[in-house]
């Protein structure tokens, strides 16, 4: 029996081993993935296309090996503890459906979406679709490609949906959607005939941004780029961002990436707008506080890595608005931003927090949307891609669709096709899928936002005295401690004591949007 148990300890670490090489690989791909949107050269793309090309092939041969396949077999029915059974079953999930999928065809999507970043830049930097159209026709065939080697029988967007939410299952993100829709539209509608006017404090005269100059060009514009670095930096010392473990950069569009011991995040700076890049950072913060929570002993298994996406953008929303777009945070933090821009010493912390939360009737950007219409970019973006993927929707005809389903859902219509379909990045990666964990996360953060409050008590407090400790350690305790132990469905239920619901989010809008515009 003892000689069992220890050939079995052997086994499970041997596999341990191999399951440590393949996310070193994967981490390594993603460092290579930020330097390619953030510091390589403009001509560095057809050597990067190809090494994200081997390290994918790579990855995908340790995953798939005889190896591998006969780790799991052997234990299979071995007396694991939770962690080791929750390791086996992830990798077991991941071998299944990688085994289905042709070494070739991994590689041809990774060289692919490497080489279709810069077109969609371009494209998107001169306003043209058709420079971009042939490389998102390809990649939505091989994404299809890839999805009918998986499972032929099933719905392809199901199973791409899957590689980014594995358990939840695309009914309910169907559903929340279904909700949000239902829930938001005629709150937005109220929101729009109220006759509240909230405030303006960012739209300065660039006479007044300058100090008076009308040379407002020496000046870097009316919010200087340089300055609001400053500002991003400020921003997240003040949230406790690990600066040890951690970098700040600009991208196109922002994102974060890394490990528990490098999580790296990017924003953005637009001269007019401040407050953009603000919530930008402290969005890709709450990204960076999860991974840099992960524990730091489990390091390249699953136990010490993220549970997947939903609960990924659960903290960036968090972060960014039940902490970043409150008023108990301007009440701390506008002073920061007074010191940085003296222009705004007339503004209240009232002011900013309702510049924050504006719903806005005419914003065409997904990243600039207030909390309500966000959903409805979402809604627009899941059904577009669906009917791509399901070879409903011609890639020709996406510009048209896109607009139209814009002019449906929020009144608006883009002018260019670089406010319109080819504002995100996700696309030229081959990510089809991804957007609906966007509005899942957002829901999921208004439930954990709940629970660390019954647990905590009321956060103002904290967040007006610039205290996040009880915040960050609730969350590391219920959430990023667990890595994938559990499930996202278990994870939910672990640290709210209910299952995954919209409740939550749809009180805390009505609540917040019905105080603002006097609903």
């Amino acid at each position: 029996m003892a000689t069992e148990a220890a050939s079995q300890s052997d086994t499970y670490q041997e596999f341990l081993a191999t399951v440590k090489r393949i996310s070193n690989v994967g981490s390594a791909q993603g460092l290579l993935n930020w330097d390619q949107e953030v510091m390589m050269p403009e001509e560095g793309t057809p050597a990067r296309s190809q090494q994200l090309s081997a390290l994918s092939a790579l990855s995908h041969e340790l995953l798939t090996s005889d190896e591998m396949a006969q780790y799991l077999d052997d234990l299979e029915d071995a007396d694991l503890d939770a962690g080791q059974q929750a390791v086996v079953r992830e990798v077991r999930r991941k071998h299944e459906r990688a085994t289905r999928v042709p070494t070739e065809l991994v590689e041809e999507i990774s060289q692919t979406a490497a080489e279709a970043h810069p077109t969609w830049k371009e494209a998107r930097e001169e306003d043209d679709f058709s420079t971009f159209a042939p490389t998102l026709e390809k990649l939505v065939d091989l994404k299809r490609q890839y999805a009918e080697h998986i499972d032929p029988d099933a719905d392809p967007y199901e199973v791409l949906f899957e590689d980014y939410e594995p358990y939840l299952g695309l009914d309910t993100a169907e559903e929340t959607l279904e909700r949000l829709r239902e829930e938001l539209v005629p709150l937005v509608e109220a929101v729009r005939e109220s006759d509240v006017d909230l405030a303006t404090p960012f739209e300065v005269s660039a006479s007044e941004a300058s100090g008076g100059s009308e040379d407002v060009t020496s000046s870097g514009g009316e919010f200087d780029p340089d300055t609001q670095e400053e500002l991003a930096r400020d921003v997240l010392d003040t949230l406790g961002y690990d600066w040890d473990r951690g970098r700040l950069d600009t991208a196109p569009h922002p994102f974060s990436t890394g490990t528990q011991f490098d999580a790296r995040v990017t924003t953005r700076f637009n001269p007019a707008d401040p407050l953009g890049a603000l919530t930008s950072t402290i969005h890709e913060f709450g990204h960076a506080t999860y991974t840099l929570g992960l524990p730091d002993e489990h390091y390249a298994t699953p136990l010490g890595e993220s549970r997947d996406l939903t609960v990924h953008e659960s903290q960036s929303r968090l972060w960014e608005n039940h902490v970043g777009r409150s008023l108990p945070f301007w009440e701390r933090f506008l002073p920061v931003m007074q010191e940085r821009f003296p222009q705004l010493d007339d503004a209240t912390p009232r002011d900013v927090y309702e510049a924050a939360n504006t719903v806005k009737e005419d914003n065409l950007i997904r990243v600039e949307a207030d909390e309500l219409t966000y959903h409805m970019h979402i809604v627009v973006r899941f059904e577009v891609e669906r009917e791509l993927i399901a070879g409903d929707l011609d890639v020709e005809d996406v510009p048209e669709v896109w607009n139209d389903k814009y002019e449906e859902y929020l009144g608006i219509r883009p002018d260019t096709d670089a406010e319109g379909c080819l504002q995100d990045i996700h696309w030229s990666h081959g990510s089809f899928g991804y957007f609906p964990t966007y509005s899942l996360g957002s829901v999921l953060a208004a439930q954990l936002y709940d629970a660390a409050e019954d647990d905590l008590g009321d956060l103002d407090d904290r967040i007006r005295e610039g205290e996040f400790d009880d915040l960050h350690e609730w969350l590391t305790e219920n959430v990023h401690q667990h890595g994938c132990l559990y499930t996202t469905d278990d994870l939910v239920r672990e640290a709210t004591g209910e299952s995954f619901t919209a409740d939550h989010f749809v009180d805390y809008v009505t609540e917040k949007y019905g105080d603002l515009y006097d609903l």
